[in-house]
């Protein structure tokens, strides 16, 4: 079995005159960040590989996740091919991982993440929110023979934390 874990990134700024990718996390995508790893540390599932778009809110946000779950951020990979919107770089990411991984976490955005989850899970999305996480299920042997078919076990949306 393969697990695929999708973090959207937090909320972002718009008060800042930098580039889309350069934009930060306001202070609702930080706390809101906190509140799903929170919440994502109570399943205990083993996460065998981090990958994070370049982008700087998905840098913040992965980083936070990763602080809050008091994992080492050394073993993040940052791949350009996530700061993806239309979720074709995203696939060709996760279809080359290594098999010998059994759970990834990818920090990225959307619409990408929504179209992924829409093309594989077995629930239907309307919009994957920022700082929104869920988990996908796959019976599958090898990361390449991902398709239609995984089991969406999890869906973690930060305004439905109570806390």
């Amino acid at each position: 079995m393969k697990r695929l874990v999708l973090m959207r990134h937090g909320k972002s700024s718009w008060e800042h005159a930098v580039s889309d990718r350069d934009r930060p996390l306001m202070t609702k995508g930080i706390a809101d960040t906190e509140k799903v790893a929170r919440v994502f540390m109570d399943y205990n599932i083993k996460i065998d590989a981090v990958l994070c778009s370049p982008a700087e809110r998905a840098f913040q946000t992965c980083t936070i996740f990763m602080s809050t779950l008091h994992s080492p951020s050394d073993r993040i990979i940052y791949d350009e091919r996530l700061y993806d919107f239309s979720g074709n770089q995203v696939a060709k990411v996760i279809t080359e991982l290594n098999d010998s991984l059994s759970s990834v976490l990818i920090f990225g955005h959307n619409p990408a993440f929504t179209i992924l989850a829409n093309n594989w899970g077995d629930r239907e999305f309307d919009n994957i929110p920022t700082a929104g996480l869920l988990i996908i299920n796959f019976p599958i042997l090898s990361w390449k023979d991902i398709s239609i078919g995984g089991n969406t076990e999890i869906f973690i949306k930060p305004n439905e934390i109570k806390i």
